[in-house]
């Protein structure tokens, strides 16, 4: 049977229709906050509260510093690690000053040592130093792998020397003993005319360490360049000049008789230095 229509019926169908709910108010950040205890981080704003304090109640890394503040800071550090903020080694260099006098082995232009330098300079030709080097690494390495040599005991070398057996292992000690036990002592200087007669009067004069080792480099270089070469190639001159040390070790050069011959010169003329004429020149 159908519903009667009537006024009362209509309104009734009416009150079921939907309608929208007016929204109320939004949760403030706390009520957010408690609903979301288990987040470990806040959605509440940052506010920097730092600002509204005065320096001094600031913390320490968030205080202004200064340029003399950080300096001060830093001598505190050092200090906390043991150093003396006031070393003048430490302040403005990161490794600290060395120390004075430098040792010689520090200085670019001394870094080798004083027989191989002005030997090397010896060996250079026409301002080539780098082929100098290069004879000269070929020398000491001829030294280095040569047998020990067998020495003589009517030229024996410098007072101190080491065994033959130890000289192979230190080349750079093996070539100045050799140069330093053949250079000579003193050499013959002549004054023109003060022997009578138009004649030059020969002294004997004494030689620092470096003007010995020259002259006695010098004939060793005569004596090479008068051999025979053996053949061609950038090695041969070198391995002259190594043989020839060798031979000046072991007793068998020539140079060992020019020495002699230049100290029996010296001594037999040792009397000129009593001469009145020069004693104002030497």
């Amino acid at each position: 049977m159908p519903p009667r229509l009537n006024f009362w019926s209509a309104c009734r169908a009416l009150s079921l229709q939907t309608r929208v709910f007016a929204q109320g108010p939004q949760p403030g950040p706390a009520a957010v906050a408690r609903g979301l205890a288990d987040n470990t981080t806040s959605r509440l704003p940052p506010h920097d509260n730092s600002s509204a304090l005065p320096p001094s109640m600031l913390p320490m890394n968030q205080q202004p510093t200064s340029s003399e503040n950080e300096a001060a800071l830093n001598q505190l550090r050092l200090i906390e690690y043991g150093l003396n903020p006031l070393d003048p080694a430490v302040e403005g260099h990161k490794y600290g000053l060395p120390e004075l006098p430098l040792p010689t082995e520090k200085h670019t232009k001394h870094r080798y040592d004083a027989v191989i330098h002005q030997i090397t300079r010896l060996l250079m030709r026409d301002g080539k130093l780098a082929k100098a080097q290069r004879d000269m690494a070929m020398i000491l390495n001829y030294l280095r792998t040569s047998p020990p040599p067998r020495l003589d005991p009517s030229k024996p070398l410098l007072p101190g020397a080491p065994p033959a057996h130890h000289l192979p292992l230190d080349p750079v000690l093996y070539l100045g003993l050799a140069i330093d036990s053949v250079a000579p002592l003193v050499k013959m200087r002549g004054f023109k005319g003060l022997a009578g007669g138009g004649k030059s009067l020969e002294v004997p004069m004494p030689l620092r360490a470096r003007q010995r080792r020259r002259t006695a480099f010098l004939w060793i270089l005569d004596v090479v360049n008068r051999k025979p070469s053996k053949g061609s190639g950038r090695t041969m001159f070198p391995h002259r000049v190594a043989e020839e040390i060798v031979a000046v070790v072991e007793g068998r050069s020539s140079v060992w008789d020019r020495r002699l011959q230049v100290h029996k010169l010296g001594t037999a003329n040792r009397a000129n230095l009593m001469n009145a004429n020069i004693k104002g020149k030497l």
